[in-house]
C-alpha cells in the first residue's frame, strides 16, 4: 500500500505544480488532494523540494522513454521525425501549458539551484536522445544540429499555450526538415 499512496503523491504534485506552479501549490493543497495525510507525505519525501525533484524526474523520464522507444523503432532515416512525432503528440495530450522541466528551472533558479541544475541535466538528456536519433539516420556527430532541433522542440512547448498544440505541432513538423537539411549525413 504504501508504494500506492506514493505513486497518488506524485500524481497529484505533478498535476498541481504543473497547472499552478511550483510555488504555487502547498504541501497542504498537494496532501488534501492526494487524500493522504502530511506525515505520508513526509514518509516519502523528506521535503517539498525532494517531492519537487522526484516529480521532474518521473515525468520526464516517461516522455524520454517514449521518445527512445520511438527511436529504436523507427526505420533508419526517419528517427528523428519519429521523436518528432511522439513530442508532438506529448504537447497534444500531456504538455499544452509549457514544459514543467523549464518552469522549474525558472522558478528555483534563484531560490534553490539544485532543482534549477536538474532541470539542466534533464534537458542535456533530451539532447543525448536527440543526437541518439540523429546518428540512427545518419547524421554525423553534430552537436549543433542537435541543438537545433531542441530549440524547435522546446519553442514548440513554450508556444502550445499561445498558438495551442495543433497549430504548434503543425509547425514543428513543417520546419525540422529544414534543419535536418542541413546536417551532414555519414556514408557507410
Amino acid at each position: 500500500m504504501p508504494a500506492r499512496k506514493r505513486d497518488i503523491l506524485l500524481d497529484t504534485a505533478e498535476r498541481l505544480f504543473y497547472a499552478e506552479g511550483f510555488h504555487a501549490t502547498g504541501i497542504d493543497r498537494v496532501v488534501a488532494e492526494a487524500g493522504v495525510a502530511r506525515m505520508t507525505l513526509y514518509n516519502h519525501f523528506p521535503s517539498k523540494e525532494a517531492l519537487i525533484e522526484t516529480v521532474l524526474d518521473r515525468r520526464y523520464a516517461r516522455y524520454l522513454d517514449q521518445l527512445r522507444r520511438a527511436v529504436d523503432e523507427a526505420a533508419a532515416g526517419e528517427a528523428v521525425m519519429a521523436l518528432a512525432d511522439v513530442h508532438c503528440q506529448w504537447l497534444e495530450t500531456t504538455a499544452n501549458r509549457g514544459c514543467i522541466v523549464i518552469k522549474a528551472i525558472g522558478e528555483f533558479e534563484q531560490h534553490h539551484p539544485a532543482i534549477a541544475d536538474q532541470g539542466r541535466r534533464l534537458k542535456r538528456e533530451l539532447i543525448a536522445a536527440i543526437a541518439g536519433a540523429l546518428s540512427r539516420d545518419g547524421v554525423v556527430d553534430d552537436s549543433v544540429v542537435a541543438e537545433r532541433v531542441l530549440v524547435i522542440l522546446e519553442g514548440a512547448d513554450a508556444l502550445t499555450p499561445v498558438l495551442g498544440a495543433t497549430t504548434v505541432t503543425s509547425h514543428l513538423r513543417a520546419m525540422l526538415p529544414a534543419v535536418l537539411a542541413s546536417a551532414t549525413r555519414g556514408h557507410a
